[in-house]
């Protein structure tokens, strides 16, 4: 029998991007990049894209200057164990924690992440909304490849940086297993969140997404936010010039998410968010398995 206490978790998703989710009010859990990435396991730990670490803002080094502004701080990581700046899924997910835990409800709240303060609504129909902040559009020329294919990609930073192609096929992305090559490599010198687009209809595209540290995931919701914004570039309705705001379908493989680009450059994204299941983690397994 365990002698340590057990580890509460819960497994939840938003089209399909999961996460494993760890309260953790006081930043009292030791979770090393080897834990999250045997967590994120899918053979071997829970599964999960990503983990959504549960923190208090005021418990938490990187969040402290942030309590004041909100109570809870999203500590995200990539399922490689890695440091993430944002997760626009994870977001999603992380809110309809803090309602299903009884900590929050529906309506407006603010949540800390790395990429800052994010403005929150959970709607009575069950879909949550992320106020996903201004993108940022670094100059110069970017080129995403796979196999013998290559493709100009429009560099679009949403507190994570992103490389957005459009191709004529989502499968020319091949399998997405490892990360599309690109250059030059000083555009990204932390690596990028790649994604391949096609167009659906008007204003209304679909993704394939490889995500730095994870590979290819079902969904990534920053990743939608940069494709929304490239594609109102590529097609003339970007809002800061027409005044008017840009809405975007954004197909991806877990779901479809909606992005609304406003004349100010705030940026909006819908769409689902979903607890699956909560458990406890075996501490003995958790120490032993990353010692």
């Amino acid at each position: 029998m365990s002698t340590r206490t057990p580890i509460a978790f819960l497994k939840g998703h938003g089209t399909e991007n999961d996460f494993v989710i760890v309260p953790d009010p006081d930043n009292v859990i030791d979770l090393s990049p080897a834990a999250v990435a045997a967590l994120c396991d899918r053979r071997a730990g829970i599964g999960g894209d990503g983990l959504l670490h549960v923190v208090r803002s005021a418990a938490h080094p990187e969040a402290k200057d942030m309590a004041a502004e909100t109570e809870w701080f999203m500590d995200y990581r990539n399922g490689d164990g890695s440091i993430a700046e944002m997760c626009g899924n994870g977001v999603r997910v992380f809110a309809r924690y803090l309602q299903h835990a009884g900590l929050i409800a529906e309506g407006d709240l603010a949540i800390a992440t790395r990429g800052g303060v994010k403005t929150v609504h959970i709607a009575k129909d069950g879909d949550v909304t992320v106020g996903m902040g201004k993108a940022r559009l670094p100059e110069g020329d970017v080129t995403v490849s796979v196999g013998e294919r290559s493709w100009p990609a429009r560099n679009v930073n949403m507190g994570n940086p992103h490389a957005v192609a459009f191709v004529d096929d989502l499968a020319h992305a091949g399998d997405l297993y490892s990360p599309p090559p690109f250059s030059p490599a000083s555009a990204y010198p932390d690596g990028v969140n790649v994604e391949f687009v096609v167009d659906r209809g008007p204003r209304h595209v679909a993704l394939r997404v490889h995500e730095r540290g994870s590979g290819e995931t079902r969904s990534c919701g920053t990743g939608a936010c940069a494709v929304a914004v490239a594609t109102a570039r590529r097609d003339g309705t970007d809002p800061a010039v027409t005044g008017a705001p840009a809405t975007y379908t954004v197909d991806v493989p877990g779901g479809t998410l909606v992005i609304t680009e406003r004349p100010d450059g705030e940026i909006e994204m819908t769409g689902p968010a979903v607890i699956v299941a909560e458990g406890e983690l075996d501490a003995d397994w958790l120490e032993t398995t990353v010692r």
